[in-house]
């Protein structure tokens, strides 16, 4: 790809890499769901999963493959012609497939984890980037631990990858190791050393661990590289990745020191962010950039007068350009379904009348508790309905018992299979009190990781919203409720992860992963 092309490949990996983080585990709904939302911001290329990682993982990249049609699906491999094949296989209804292999090329690496001396790592660059080629015309291959690899060896890898068939090359800073002027010099570097270079496109994959995802990754591109490879929010494993708003917001509002375009429609950022959030429980930062709750909130009196007086001097990019409007107070009791139905429209949501029909029976309930309905309110109605469409473990009623005197006591009714079930159970608080007697109606071996609790909007009848984390025999799972009451709240989060609890169990156990952690 010529250098002074200045459009700007966005690859999200929050499929792959994002669903790396400790409990951000997806099951093949919720990768749907996500993909589809990817593909609606007009995402070059998805990352849809690590194929020969386990079962689950072919079977999303699959699904995703058929479903996807207007976003290059991309699938992860070692560099081993099984891993290889399997990505493969996984993409054959892919529309447009691409193959990404990779292998680690820092002394480091090659040494301790993959005890290999560098000839050897180039020879297994040329067999698995041919082999690749072989089998799909879109290859993409990644040096492992670029940023601490010898300039000069990665220099004859990168070459014989281009020379065996890789049309993208990417160089990830898989341990957030480097600095943007560091990172500048590599791609720089590899501009000037490597023959045919300027054929390719080459590609910043960063991590976060300092903090520097996103500057690293513009460095990049100021540098030559013409891909981006981030995710929603920056989930990845440990500190993360690049975040793609960050990285899309930073080119469109400082398109006068970077000249460059994306295909990202803006507008669905904040939307796909909350899918994100609720689909693997990890909650938004509130002061987090572009997304964050505060992100668009002025308290200070100066800022306010400023703002007041004109918005551009606290506001760098008005909140429209990321989907964000400000909350209204519209819809109430006395609205109707017609009107509610338009709300959940303009809130970006595509959803049955089924799953309306539901959610605005929750949405008058609400009204009639809570004086004012905002948004958010809505959106959270229709996250905690959509996630329970396919439950077979569902909450009947719940009555609890609390105060200073314990012990606490909570009285449950599920409906399980069609199966009334109840139970009256005690514990050391309302929480441990209902948690207790869910175990005691399905029971499980499931350890409880995460309880977090936070409130919708402001305001003492606020929504509360509730994540659970369970991980039994190896597989984590996230529940998710929300409800006025957040002991109901509670319930309904516990009980979702229940459910996916036992979706989970139905799944062949993953292959072996050790020693792997990707790019």
């Amino acid at each position: 790809m010529n250098k002074e092309n200045n459009y700007i490949k966005i690859f999200d990996t929050t499929l792959r890499d994002g669903e790396q983080s400790p409990g951000a585990s997806m099951n093949i709904e919720e990768k749907l769901k996500i993909a589809e939302a990817l593909e609606d911001l007009k995402v070059d290329i998805i990352e849809a999963g690590f194929p020969a990682a386990s079962k689950g993982d072919y079977e999303a990249v699959s699904e995703i493959s058929k479903k996807i049609k207007n976003s290059s699906i991309c699938a992860l491999s070692r560099a081993s012609k099984n891993d290889i094949q399997t990505a493969a296989d996984a993409l054959k209804n892919a529309t447009a497939p691409r193959i990404h292999t990779f292998i680690s090329t820092s002394e480091l690496h090659m040494k301790h984890k993959l005890q290999l001396n560098s000839d050897e790592v180039y020879q297994k660059v040329i067999d698995s980037v041919s082999f690749a080629r072989n089998l799909c015309e879109d290859v993409e291959w990644s040096c492992e631990d670029g940023t601490r690899t010898d300039l000069d060896f990665m220099c004859k890898t990168v070459e014989a990858a281009i020379k065996n068939g890789a049309s993208t090359i990417n160089i990830p800073d898989t341990v957030g190791y480097s600095i943007p002027d560091e990172f500048t010099n590599i791609i720089t570097h590899l501009m000037n050393n490597v023959p045919n270079i300027d054929k390719v496109t080459i590609s910043t994959h960063c991590h976060n661990d300092l903090g520097l995802a996103v500057a690293n990754s513009l460095a990049g591109v100021r540098a030559g590289a013409r891909q981006i490879e981030c995710t929603i929010n920056g989930l990845g494993e440990r500190a993360g990745n690049a975040a793609m708003e960050e990285v899309v917001m930073a080119i469109r509002t400082r398109n006068d020191m970077m000249p460059f375009q994306t295909n990202i429609q803006t507008e669905k950022l904040t939307k796909t962010s909350k899918l994100v959030s609720a689909v693997t429980g990890f909650p938004v930062q509130f002061n987090k950039a572009i997304v964050g709750k505060n992100a668009f909130a002025h308290e200070a009196g100066i800022h306010q007068d400023g703002m007041l007086k004109n918005n551009k001097t606290y506001e760098i990019m008005t909140p429209e350009s990321v989907g964000v409007s400000e909350s209204n107070l519209v819809m109430g009791k006395h609205s109707g379904r017609h009107a509610f139905k338009q709300k959940i429209i303009e809130l970006g949501y595509s959803i049955n009348d089924n799953v309306i029909e539901e959610a605005f029976e929750n949405f008058k309930n609400l009204a009639d508790k809570k004086k004012n309905i905002y948004d958010e309110d809505i959106i959270a109605i229709i996250d905690d309905q959509v996630i329970r469409v396919n439950d077979s473990i569902l909450l009947q009623d719940l009555q609890v018992i609390a105060g200073t005197k314990g012990p606490q006591k909570a009285e449950i009714s599920l409906l399980i299979d069609d199966e009334h079930k109840t139970v009256t159970s005690t514990g050391d608080g309302p929480v441990d009190a209902i948690f207790n007697g869910l175990s005691q109606l399905v029971p499980h071996k499931g350890k409880l990781l995460l309880y977090q609790v936070h409130a919708v909007t402001e305001g003492t009848d606020a929504q509360a919203e509730v994540s659970v984390r369970l991980a039994e025999d190896g597989k984590t799972v996230v529940g998710l409720g929300a409800h006025t009451d957040t002991l109901v709240a509670s319930a309904k989060a516990y009980i979702n992860a229940l459910n996916k609890l036992i979706i989970k169990r139905e799944k062949s156990a993953p292959a072996s992963m050790s020693g792997v952690t990707g790019v």
